[in-house]
């Protein structure tokens, strides 16, 4: 695909998330089993729905655009989920595997942030307004479950697996 204007970008920027988003919800029973915590795996579960309902609204992005549903390989999220099943196949203790997918869960969010905010900033300076909403929708989403996990390792998980 050659880029030749915003859109174009846009477009393709889009194809990635939608790719990374579709690794995110192989990855997560993985994280989802390897964790210890029931705190953590019910975090895990509720972001591999919300997960399931953002490839959605992308699905609803693309009709909007005119453009079929589908991803590029992301490259990026693939090596931050195999850095993450390099992490599980680790021998250590349960809070100390629990602190360890939190960070790795904070990298793929970290990442999503990223992109989405990216992709906000092209669909506003397009003036695509509805396509903006979906995706904002979809940032926030991605921050709350940042701040979630940051609550679940400060107040518990870091303090059993610093023990």
């Amino acid at each position: 695909m050659k880029l030749n204007n915003l859109q174009d970008l846009l477009i393709h920027e889009l194809k990635d998330i939608y790719n990374a988003e579709q690794q995110i919800t192989k990855a997560l029973p993985k994280m989802i089993k390897a964790a210890s915590s029931d705190t953590l795996k019910q975090a895990f579960e509720e972001h591999l729905m919300v997960t399931e309902k953002q490839i959605e609204r992308l699905d609803n992005v693309f009709d909007m655009m005119g453009e079929k549903a589908k991803g590029e390989k992301c490259k990026a999220m693939e090596g931050i989920i195999r850095e993450a099943e390099s992490m599980m196949d680790e021998r250590a203790d349960a809070s100390v595997m629990d602190a360890a997918l939190i960070a790795s869960a904070q990298r793929v969010e970290h990442y999503e942030i990223a992109a989405y905010g990216t992709v906000c900033t092209y669909a506003n300076q397009l003036g695509m307004k509805d396509v903006l909403n979906l995706l904002h929708q979809t940032l926030e989403e991605e921050k709350m479950t940042d701040q979630k996990l940051t609550q679940i390792a400060e107040k518990s998980i870091n303090l059993k697996a610093g023990r």
